[in-house]
């Protein structure tokens, strides 16, 4: 069996869950980022995949990366042999790297199928409300949210729905820009907001999932403030976000 998984979100259960049990072949747990150079992002990526592992002793849970850090995806499912694989992108939206990259891995395997991103989902929004508040966002502040972007318009919607649900939960309107591949621009976002707002304070939220390349240009975007990324490697993996990827493992 090899498939992408365009489906629900929930976990499956009775005769799917059981035949695994039965059989002893509980599929294995590949957690797959994008990678990153950066020492900081590393470590903040393997701290959420560990804290994965603890949340669910019961199963095999492996890193690895789409791009930039080894092992790769191909590398990892073929060390893991015909055992089934439930590959859980740790990608904030579904793009290239999901239907293209994971999907062509997933069908060279003898049993494997790729999960649903990480985002849109209410827990990110969350996570971002909690990083403006550490920030310090006042009433008056006008936010844009800094997304990587992408070539592919499935990804872009998926932004664009985070900017409305983060919106939604501080209660004003969310500018959405773009690292990469898409406008508008993050710089040019944070002009447009800095313009309608009348020079108020412009604070970009960071809808990246741990620092690293991205998180710098956002950090160089002109805003007043900018937050962290979701995931940071000097505290704990957000106990939502632990639960988002073993919702989406989805056993």
């Amino acid at each position: 069996m090899t498939a992408l998984d365009h489906g629900a979100l929930q976990a499956p259960a009775g005769p799917y869950a059981r035949a695994y049990a039965e059989v002893g072949r509980t599929p294995v747990l590949v957690a797959c980022s994008h990678g990153t150079s950066s020492p900081t992002g590393q470590r903040a990526v393997s701290a959420l995949v560990d804290a994965v592992a603890l949340r669910r002793p019961d199963l095999d849970v492996l890193g690895c990366c789409v791009d930039v850090q080894q092992p790769d995806v191909p590398t990892t499912l073929g060390d893991i042999g015909d055992e089934p694989v439930h590959i859980v992108p740790l990608l904030l939206s579904a793009g290239f790297h999901v239907y293209v990259d994971l999907a062509e891995a997933a069908a060279e395997a003898p049993d494997a199928v790729v999960r649903p991103a990480l985002g849109p989902d209410p827990r990110l929004v969350r996570q971002l409300v909690a990083r403006l508040d550490e920030a310090g966002l006042a009433p008056d502040d006008a936010v844009v949210l800094a997304v990587a972007g992408s070539s592919d318009a499935r990804a872009v919607e998926d932004c664009e729905v985070m900017g409305r649900l983060l919106g939604q939960a501080i209660g004003r309107d969310v500018l959405v820009g773009y690292i990469s591949a898409v406008q508008p621009a993050l710089p040019d976002a944070v002009e447009t907001a800095r313009s309608r707002h009348g020079g108020r304070r412009v604070v970009v939220a960071t809808y990246l999932l741990a620092p690293g390349y991205f998180a710098d240009l956002a950090g160089r975007a002109g805003a007043d403030v900018v937050t962290e990324p979701l995931l940071s490697a000097a505290d704990p993996a957000p106990a939502e976000m632990v639960e988002l990827v073993v919702e989406r493992y989805g056993l």
